[in-house]
């Protein structure tokens, strides 16, 4: 029978760090109401991954919102911007990338915080990380203690005192080696998962964007092998 007092609203892409964040919070003993989102990103394969990731953990519902973030552009996930390729991890320790979206944890965690005050629970769980050389200014810790701070004052239930957010992000300050090495003590299956920027028409990640390296590389620092089928690709990340 579900508890409500241990209800959680997780976000998940269908990426390798997301799942591992929902396989997280269902050891944590969670009724998990997983949220994902079509916002006009490349491609649809991370939507169809979440799908499979919510099946295969059972949890209670999961939603797909569509937003359209194209109509602000500026990313290379939602614009017509080419997605870096091939490049070193110390290239991508410096500066924030194309493949940034504005505000877009600041969308999604507004998005969560209004589902989670419907469902009376006072959880939600992010796959943030602040040492994934991404770079992205949402990903800090700074960000999600200022959210969290705002999220208290801007609900009924908050400013009711029937509900105190908490943001909880169990990888921030995890490697991504880190990071697969929870998911697999957890039994994630990670062929589910699709983490690519660029992949092909049929889902196959290409290999040499930055989310394709830093996976490789996690795997890699496992002595593992990734699951997912690359496409042929010659260069390796390096540090």
């Amino acid at each position: 029978m579900e508890n409500k007092s241990k209800r959680a609203v997780v976000l998940l892409s269908g990426g390798l760090d997301s799942t591992t964040v929902l396989a997280i919070a269902k050891r944590d003993g969670y009724d998990v109401y997983a949220l994902s989102f079509s916002y006009g990103q490349r491609h649809s394969w991370e939507l169809e991954a979440a799908e499979h990731v919510a099946l295969s953990f059972g949890v209670v519902q999961h939603r797909i919102i569509t937003i359209d973030l194209r109509a602000f552009g500026g990313s290379a996930l939602t614009d017509k911007i080419g997605v870096p390729k091939g490049r070193a991890i110390d290239e991508m320790s410096h500066g924030i990338p194309i493949t940034y979206v504005p505000a877009r944890n600041t969308i999604f965690l507004s998005f969560a915080l209004a589902w989670a005050e419907v469902l009376g629970c006072s959880d939600v769980f992010i796959g943030v990380n602040a040492l994934d050389y991404s770079g992205y200014p949402d990903c800090r810790p700074e960000f999600i203690a200022a959210f969290e701070a705002m999220a208290n004052l801007a609900t009924k239930a908050g400013v009711e005192d029937r509900q105190r957010l908490k943001i909880h992000t169990p990888l921030i300050a995890l490697s991504k080696a880190e990071i697969i090495q929870t998911g697999i003590a957890l039994g994630v299956d990670y062929r589910l998962t699709s983490s690519c920027y660029d992949p092909s028409a049929t889902g196959q990640p290409c290999g040499q964007c930055d989310s394709c390296l830093l996976r490789r590389k996690g795997f890699c620092e496992n002595g593992m092998t990734d699951p997912l089928e690359y496409q042929d690709v010659t260069h390796e990340a390096s540090a």
